[in-house]
Formats: C-alpha cells, sequence, structure tokens
C-alpha cells in the first residue's frame, strides 16, 4: 500500500483546510485508514481514523472541528479542519493499517496554523 497526501500549507487561525490522501496498491487489504500528526519536538499522534466499517474516530483534541471522510472508488481518505488553532501546527502523515496489522505511512505534508 502507497498513500501519498496532499493539500497542507498555511492558515491564520480560524481558517479551515483540507487534507488528502490517495492510497494504491492493494487498497482492499486497509482495514482502518486516518491521520497522525507530530509537532515540531512532540511525538506522533493520532487525529483521526476511519474504518473499514466506516467507524469513525478522533481526538479529544479535534472532535468537532475535523471531520474525516473516504471515498472508497477512489481510494482516497480526506480530512477536514475547521476552527483551526495555532496548536494543530505540525506535519500530518497519512497511516493505514491492514488486516495483517501491517503499518503504512505517507510521506506528511505542513500544516502551519498562524496566530
Amino acid at each position: 500500500v502507497q498513500l501519498v497526501e496532499s493539500g497542507g500549507g498555511l492558515v491564520q487561525a480560524g481558517g479551515s483546510l483540507g487534507l488528502s490522501c490517495a492510497a494504491s496498491g492493494s487498497t482492499d487489504s486497509i482495514n482502518v485508514i486516518g491521520w497522525y500528526r507530530q509537532g515540531l519536538g512532540k511525538q506522533r499522534d493520532l487525529v483521526a481514523t476511519i474504518s473499514s466499517g466506516a467507524v469513525t474516530n478522533y481526538a479529544d483534541s479535534v472532535r468537532g472541528r475535523f471531520t474525516i471522510s473516504r471515498d472508497i472508488a477512489k481510494a482516497t481518505v480526506y480530512l477536514q479542519m475547521n476552527s483551526l488553532k495555532p496548536e494543530d501546527t505540525a506535519v500530518y502523515y497519512c497511516h493505514a493499517r491492514d488486516f495483517k496489522l501491517f503499518n503504512y505511512w505517507g510521506q506528511g505534508t505542513q500544516v502551519t496554523v498562524s496566530s
């Protein structure tokens, strides 16, 4: 499975930004796909995931502001980020885990929220 993110950039606090992650390869093997983020000097943390059964999971810090969705036909997962805060600044990574529990990562895309 290969994952390619797009859509990062610079936005002012309170603004919105959307991320996309296009999966290719053995996409039928994906069980859970979603987003993690890593701020400068911080650990990589879960942001949001969506399972093959369409169950979503969000970090408390983004619940109500971010929305994860997917387009199965396009093998793409999206992250709509609203009401962005400076603390949302990070490199956002697309992540997928298949049914054999193998993990796959994208290359990351920078999101910067200015105050």
